[in-house]
């Protein structure tokens, strides 16, 4: 116990600091986000006199780190501070979302770029989907990707991510056997992958799993109609809910993992009107994607929409294509060969400079007008 004297200090000086440090390096925190609110576990260290190294300030040390490190290195960190940062998304944030009519929007990640540039642009919802296996690793089909490999991933894009909500989509074979599995994997996603929620794909036969999660207080965001992970039991990647047993099977469905404890249900490749009728049935945000304008809101693949693959690749119906991100790396990297060919790159401007009488003394060494020091 600290004496009352001490605690009021240690509660004064906790609140005032302004870095603490996360896996071994240091980063700044808002007062709001600092993590010495309470006493419970401060580290109390030993006074150090004003005229201490640590505490001399320099110009250099004033610098952003960023321009210390790597001013000299290619290997620059792709972090920057961004202009005018949102709050941070949580579940109420997104229900008051939903309360107001306003859609959500959800957009995949795959890596520290692809979550950088969503969170920036204001997405609600930034989604580490098992789609990344195709996009970011040129697997087949989703089912190809590992629990560890998607686990990567999230790290990344919780490293990037500093607004958005995130949630990590559990791949094939990592939650089916049962719901301790399952719940087993929504761990791992949560402490090692750092994100916010978790991703399931089915219906009324996963609701005992997502009561599970949920139950251990994890936010899961649900998925039905097309479930890529079951395209082969589907036959493949087609629209579902097309005749009125079929909707109102996904109707069973949507209620179903509504009672389970989902915060929301991503709905995929389903007509327009039935999504607008399960929308309109549930409590919960439904998610589109294929699943027309009636939703909640709506999810993208990244690489899709911005267009950030090369000609003839296959896009279903659904995807509007916003960019051409592709094209772009294209004519930026074909006008850095033909300049590396040329010669015209590097120009003076991206070179350092040296001392003239320091370069006359080494091509004095060079043309053996002086022997190496």
């Amino acid at each position: 116990m600290h004496p009352p004297a001490a605690t009021t200090a240690l509660a004064r000086s906790c609140a005032s600091v302004a870095s603490t440090l996360v896996r071994g390096r240091a980063i700044n925190l808002p007062r709001t986000q600092q993590p010495c609110r309470t006493l419970s576990s401060i580290a109390v260290s030993p006074a150090r006199p004003s005229n201490h190294p640590d505490q001399v300030s320099t110009a250099a040390s004033q610098k952003p780190q960023q321009q210390q490190q790597c001013r000299h290195s290619s290997h620059s960190p792709m972090g920057a501070p961004i202009a005018n940062q949102r709050k941070k998304v949580t579940l109420g944030t997104l229900r008051s979302l939903y309360k107001k009519g306003e859609p959500i929007t959800v957009m995949t990640a795959h890596d520290f770029p692809s979550a950088h540039v969503a969170d920036a642009a204001g997405m609600d919802i930034i989604l580490v989907g098992d789609s990344l296996a195709m996009v970011a690793l040129g697997m087949e089909d989703t089912s190809e990707v590992v629990l560890d490999e998607m686990l990567l991933h999230c790290r990344s894009v919780a490293r990037a991510t500093k607004s958005a909500f995130t949630i990590g989509d559990l791949p094939m074979g990592s939650y089916e056997v049962s719901p301790e599995q399952a719940l087993q994997t929504a761990i791992r996603f949560v402490k090692e992958g750092r994100v916010q929620g978790i991703k399931i794909e089915g219906g009324r036969e996963m609701a005992p799993t997502i009561r599970k999660i949920t139950g251990a207080g994890i936010p899961v965001l649900g998925h039905i109609g097309l479930t890529p992970q079951r395209q082969h039991s589907l036959g493949g990647f087609r629209v579902q809910g097309k005749t009125s047993a079929a909707a109102q099977s996904l109707l069973q469905d949507a209620l179903a993992v509504q009672e389970a404890g989902c915060f929301a249900t991503v709905v995929e490749a389903v007509p327009a009107e039935v999504s607008a009728l399960l929308t309109k049935k549930l409590s919960i945000p439904t998610i589109g994607i294929g699943a027309g304008n009636g939703c909640s809101g709506q999810v993208l693949v990244q690489i899709d929409m911005t267009g950030n693959f090369p000609p003839g690749r296959f896009l279903p119906k659904f995807v509007k294509k916003y960019g051409d991100v592709w094209g772009e790396s294209m004519r930026a990297i074909e006008a850095y060969r033909d300049e590396v060919k040329s010669r015209a790159y590097p120009g003076p401007e991206h070179t350092y400079p040296m001392p003239s009488e320091e370069l006359a003394a080494f091509k004095a060494v060079i043309e053996g007008e002086k022997s190496l020091e």
